[in-house]
């Protein structure tokens, strides 16, 4: 089975920021206890006797909030930069969605980059099976959030009456939320997640630099992006 976790960045109402988006990382199954060792590591930096107790998240590691002040801003950043270096664009693969919440009002931001979202998850398994002969099934697992019941009754329509452009195939169950204390994976996510959302909402490619070329692609197209600014 393929592992999409997935979280989301900026507000998809109000009008203090113009973008928003959600944004997850394909894993298979047997690699995501080895990556997420690989993020306690980063965690470890800044409490060495209790990772686990370290969240890594992209808006508080950034601006040095809460149990960030004390922390230098270089050695912030590096921790934000080396952990999204960890998606190698082999064994892990993005797949976002971003929109400019104006260029496609009235709709809703959470249904177009969720349906955009999903798709390309179920085309990238479709991919696996045809090219690769390679049959999985996949699961989204998401952070928690207030839109999980509006995400659960999308993901059901997708699959029992289709999208805008089929239905889906490859879908193992709904969409799963999970707390992000739980799982690096997650933490992971809102760091991709939030790398986007910096580059399209204040220009900045500090973070984007570093996921730019481990989008979802094959033959030479990249699929795991979709931009409607």
């Amino acid at each position: 089975m393929f592992l999409l976790y997935a979280d989301e960045s900026g507000t998809p109402g109000g009008a203090d920021q113009e973008h928003f988006v959600l944004a997850g990382i394909t894993v298979f199954e047997r690699k995501s206890h080895w990556l997420s060792l690989e993020l306690d590591k980063i965690a470890a930096r800044f409490n060495n006797q209790d990772p686990n107790s370290v969240e890594l998240h992209g808006a508080p590691m950034l601006s040095g909030r809460k149990f960030w002040r004390k922390f230098d801003k270089e050695d912030r950043l590096n921790a934000i930069k080396d952990a999204l270096r960890l998606i190698d664009g082999k064994y892990y693969r993005v797949i976002a969605s971003v929109v400019k919440k104006g260029a496609i009002s009235p709709q809703d931001p959470v249904y177009s980059t969720f349906q955009q979202l999903i798709t390309r998850f179920d085309h990238f398994l479709a991919r696996e099976h045809t090219h690769f002969k390679n049959p999985q099934r996949g699961l989204i697992l998401f952070d928690k959030s207030s839109k999980e019941a509006p995400i659960q009754a999308l993901a059901t329509e997708f699959k029992i009456d289709g999208h805008e452009w089929g239905k889906l195939r490859n879908m193992a169950d709904v969409p799963v939320f999970i707390d992000s204390h739980a799982t690096r994976l997650i933490q992971l996510a809102d760091l991709v997640a939030y790398a986007i959302f910096r580059k399209y909402e204040k220009q900045d490619n500090q973070f984007f630099e570093m996921i730019e070329n481990k989008f979802d692609y094959f033959g030479g197209v990249q699929h795991g992006l979709h931009v409607s600014v």
